[in-house]
């Protein structure tokens, strides 16, 4: 049995709907959804899970062109973390973070939510001034970031190198305890299998190929390569498609999609008891449960659709790896991948209403996405259910770029997106 033919079957089990869409005549209309759902991620499911389970709508389709956890979801570094300097953000990942720590329990589903800390290296005097201003700021939204010297880090992490004499010295570093790491793909089966046990219908290999809108510019439901299905709220959650799929309906969005790359090692024992990440060198590692070393890569510099980076970029990233941490230059890497990521001139976040009727996007989360999943999916189901934006996501609008109320975590994030 393939990959995908299994997958099929067990979500045909968890729906347990008699009108599953693959036994559906050709001939034979689709029925209307309160709300649909383009896009099979975390993001997307965990959307439809909070309509159903805080809001009561049922009646929703998720559709995705692919299978569950197949896309971006399955194509992360698994690291969760909320210290993003600006005020927005922080209190847009702290959401998320407060929601990832009683998932596993919510969902009956575990999801490896892991607080092992996350830790920033300081290489320069810059690097020092730019990561003490973010723990003043966490600190003052209430969200948890202290400072470690030199000799702290090296005993938070072991295997780090603190050796004045390397090519990047490091001076000390910032950490956020409840930082950390979750299996990347149990939370797209996690949301999947509660969303279906409430009535939520989860179609898979359903492309969405047409945005129909009535004559007062409203949605009125979508074309797909099974045919067209009414509804007149659809929310849009599909990671590096979204600029394709705004067109359909009329929109251009101020996004690019570039790849985005990681890569594992050959699994060994228990050595790395946290994540690290250093932004002056570009690379940040953590271990799996397995006991691969994830290693994360920076975007490419140039847009495309490729799920393949550039070896560039990989060599790079490597090559600081065995600058930070000697201990592993001998070993082995057993895979690479890439993912697509939407990306906004700003580097932050678009979530909330478009200026269609009907239609709600969440999108341009850049490197960004994996760690948001479950507050991404609860304020969009919010804005969905309400007509209106959450007040924490109420800032990360499409007004933002006419006016110049930027959110501009391209610089101030901690590691560059």
């Amino acid at each position: 049995m393939t990959r995908f033919s299994a997958i099929s079957l067990i979500a045909k089990a968890l729906n347990g709907h008699k009108d599953w869409p693959e036994q559906w005549p050709d001939a034979a209309p689709k029925p209307a959804y309160d709300a649909i759902i383009i896009g099979g991620g975390g993001h997307g499911l965990g959307a439809a899970y909070y309509l159903a389970k805080k809001y009561g709508i049922t009646k929703v389709a998720v559709l995705e062109k692919g299978w569950i956890g197949g896309g971006n979801t399955g194509r992360n570094t698994t690291i969760i973390r909320s210290n993003y300097l600006y005020d927005e953000s922080a209190h847009l990942y702290d959401h998320a973070v407060k929601l990832w720590d009683g998932l596993s329990q919510e969902l009956n589903y575990n999801t490896m939510y892991s607080k092992r800390g996350v830790m920033m290296l300081a290489h320069n005097v810059h690097d020092i001034q730019s990561f003490k201003r973010h723990i003043h700021a966490n600190r003052l939204n209430g969200v948890d970031n202290e400072w470690l010297t030199p000799e702290e880090a090296k005993a938070y992490c072991p295997p780090l190198n603190i050796s004045p004499d390397a090519r990047y010295p490091v001076l000390g570093a910032a950490l956020q305890r409840r930082g950390g790491t979750a299996r990347h793909d149990t939370v797209a089966w996690g949301y999947a299998r509660a969303a279906a046990a409430l009535g939520v219908d989860i179609i898979q290999n359903c492309a969405v190929t047409g945005i129909n809108r009535g004559p007062d510019g409203a949605v009125t439901g979508v074309e797909t390569t099974r045919g067209a299905i009414a509804c007149k709220r659809i929310g849009v959650s599909a990671a590096g498609n979204t600029s394709v799929l705004m067109q359909m309906a009329g929109l251009d969005f101020p996004l690019e999609s570039y790849p985005l790359q990681a890569l594992v090692s050959e699994p060994v024992k228990p050595i790395f008891p946290c994540v690290v990440m250093s932004n002056t060198v570009h690379a940040y590692m953590s271990q799996s449960d397995k006991g691969e070393l994830v290693i994360g890569a920076g975007t490419d510099q140039y847009v495309s659709y490729s799920q393949r980076g550039a070896l560039h970029i990989v060599e790079h990233t490597l090559a600081a790896i065995c600058e930070i941490f000697p201990i592993f230059r001998r070993m082995r890497m057993l895979r690479t991948w890439g993912g697509i990521v939407d990306v906004t001139p700003d580097r932050s976040p678009i979530l909330g209403k478009t200026p269609v009727q009907g239609l709600y996007v969440n999108c341009g989360w850049g490197t960004g996405g994996f760690k948001a999943t479950p507050g991404a999916g609860d304020l969009l189901a919010y804005t969905m259910a309400k007509d209106e934006p959450h007040s924490i996501n109420a800032p990360f609008n499409l007004d933002r770029f006419r006016n110049g109320r930027l959110i501009d975590e391209a610089a101030a994030a901690a590691v560059a997106h």
